[in-house]
């Protein structure tokens, strides 16, 4: 299938855009620098001037969406993060909250797709990449639900919080068979999906 040329934004959106899509639907393999190029109406030239290989434009697709989705995960748990108060559900609101938002976005859509080529695909390089960059963001919820959950084991609270994430990646797909109803408005629909991620979240991690 042949991408439509985008030739509005800077040189760097159009690049960083046409990117997102190509990796969205062929991955990273599978899209190549001459498609891209094609598709954001540049030359090779200016991919190499603006990301220098092929890696660290990958990268910079990551960086757009993750550096200010992570700043509000991280905002959001400041909130509530060590007080006395703080209720599993509020900081599992913090963590599913921004996420499920991005993602009932256009382009945060696709970019859910490109984060799932990330993992089945089993890129060791990319996933490097993301521990190294936005792991403390993992580290600091993994802290705080430690402290609401003291009689769980490191191994076990590990265990659930991946199995919650998991949930969490499921509803950002939007490949679930629960699908928006004609007469539910979006920001309803996505405030019902948080509702009830949260609390088959919160289930999960607080099970006997």
């Amino acid at each position: 299938m042949t991408l439509p040329v985008n030739r509005t934004g800077s040189t760097k959106e159009r690049i960083l855009g046409a990117a997102e899509t190509l990796f969205a639907q062929r991955g990273f393999d599978g899209a190549s620098l001459r498609q891209l190029t094609s598709a954001a109406g540049v030359n090779l030239a200016a991919v190499n001037y603006h990301f220098g290989s092929k890696e660290k434009l990958v990268e910079q697709v990551f960086r757009r969406r993750l550096d200010t989705l992570n700043a509000q995960r991280l905002a959001a748990l400041a909130k509530v993060a060590g007080q006395p108060d703080t209720r599993l559900e509020d900081v599992l609101d913090a963590f599913i909250r921004p996420a499920l938002e991005l993602s009932h976005e256009d382009e945060g859509s696709l970019f859910m797709r490109v984060l799932a080529r990330a993992f089945a695909e089993h890129d060791d390089g990319l996933r490097k990449f993301l521990s190294e960059n936005y792991g403390h963001v993992m580290r600091q919820f993994t802290a705080e639900f430690a402290r609401l959950l003291p009689r769980l084991s490191k191994e076990e609270l590990y265990w659930r919080i991946d199995l919650a994430t998991g949930a969490l990646t499921h509803a950002m797909s939007g490949f679930g068979i629960i699908q928006r109803k004609s007469d539910v408005s979006e920001r309803a629909h996505r405030e019902q999906t948080v509702q009830h991620l949260i609390r088959f979240a919160a289930a999960g991690l607080n099970a006997s």
